[in-house]
């Protein structure tokens, strides 16, 4: 009887948690709130950022892709030659109802951030860091949102997010298929 119980005990939790996840992994509207995101793209930002002069473009390329079951989003990001490249992983976890992004890249940095989309935006936050006695946020928002462009803005505040400052402005275009 005993073993019985202990089997109940152990199998009605996990039969009770299936039974309410019916739903297959990753395909509610908000996992799919990066899909504008996919593909290939070039990229274009302003001179006097990311160490490019002024009066001349910075270009770049980023590819981005669905992998692991659809459930992740994938960024290769690379500057022309190999000066600067990153990756990133991004998914959306139904339990904060936000988007969590890992970032890495060939400078050593290791970002996490988390988000939503905002007045239909995607914004993507860093936890506040502490530099020289000073509390900056930084952030990244997706904006003007088209099927083959799109705005990136690096920002930072140093006022816990009541004013923003643009660091690095980049507008993606969609390669053709």
């Amino acid at each position: 009887m005993a073993k019985k119980l202990l089997f109940l005990f152990l199998v009605l939790p996990l039969a009770v948690v299936t039974g309410q996840t019916n739903q297959k992994p990753c395909t509610s509207e908000e996992s799919r709130q990066f899909d504008f995101w996919l593909g290939t793209w070039d990229l274009a930002w302003p001179g006097g950022q990311m160490g490019i002069p002024e009066g001349q473009t910075g270009t770049g390329t980023n590819q981005i892709k669905k992998v692991l079951g659809t459930c992740v989003i994938e960024e290769n990001f690379s500057f022309p030659g190999g000066k600067f490249d990153g990756r990133s992983l991004s998914v959306f976890n139904p339990q904060k109802k936000m988007w969590q992004q890992t970032w890495v890249d060939n400078s050593g940095a290791y970002l996490l951030f988390e988000g939503q989309v905002e007045d239909g935006k995607m914004v993507l936050q860093m936890e506040p860091v502490e530099r020289n006695g000073k509390t900056f946020i930084s952030r990244m928002v997706f904006e003007n949102i088209t099927e083959n462009a799109l705005d990136w803005n690096w920002q930072r505040s140093s006022d816990g997010g009541k004013t923003w400052k643009d660091l690095w402005n980049i507008h993606y275009t969609r390669r053709a298929k």
